[in-house]
């Protein structure tokens, strides 16, 4: 699970383990003992004198630890063994790692991303299927109202 873990996250986490200190969540995000923590992270990007090359060492190195007694990581693990692939596995780890790094202070990348993400799993925990979804109508705008005289308008009449 732990490798299956980092493939889908990528270079988000420099590594996942199985935490021992975990007890009431799926999973938690910590930084190195010398890495930056998530307030010192917010602070040096609100900074106004910064350049792009703080960026690669800006963020901290986070690494994923997981609770292996949670229910939550017990059914990810049985499906990831079933199938890899899956999107809904992806969808889930993601899912994980944008609460944990809500949890442990930090601050979303793609905010956007995250909510499509969460609209998926409350439809599918609803068994609404995707294309079900209407088409997005457009707005309905009032039609203009004609004035008297098309040549003056209100602000002319001021003047």
């Amino acid at each position: 699970l732990c490798k299956a873990m980092k493939d889908i996250l990528g270079d988000k986490v420099d590594k996942v383990q199985v935490g021992t200190r975990i007890t009431d969540s799926p999973c938690v995000l910590v930084t190195s003992e010398h890495g930056w923590s998530a307030n010192m992270e917010r602070i040096m990007k609100a900074q106004a004198l910064r350049d792009s090359s703080m960026s690669t060492y800006m963020t901290s190195k986070k690494t994923m630890e997981i609770n292996p007694a949670h229910p939550i990581m017990a059914e990810l693990r049985r499906r990831v063994e079933a199938d890899k692939g899956d999107k809904t596995v992806k969808d889930l780890v993601w899912l994980l790692f944008e609460t944990s790094l809500l949890t442990s202070g930090f601050s979303l990348e793609e905010p956007t991303s995250f909510a499509s993400r969460i609209n998926r799993m409350i439809m599918l925990g609803l068994s609404i299927d995707e294309d079900e979804l209407p088409e997005a109508a457009p707005a309905d705008l009032p039609a203009l109202e004609p004035t008297a005289d098309s040549k003056t308008t209100s602000m002319e009449e001021v003047d």
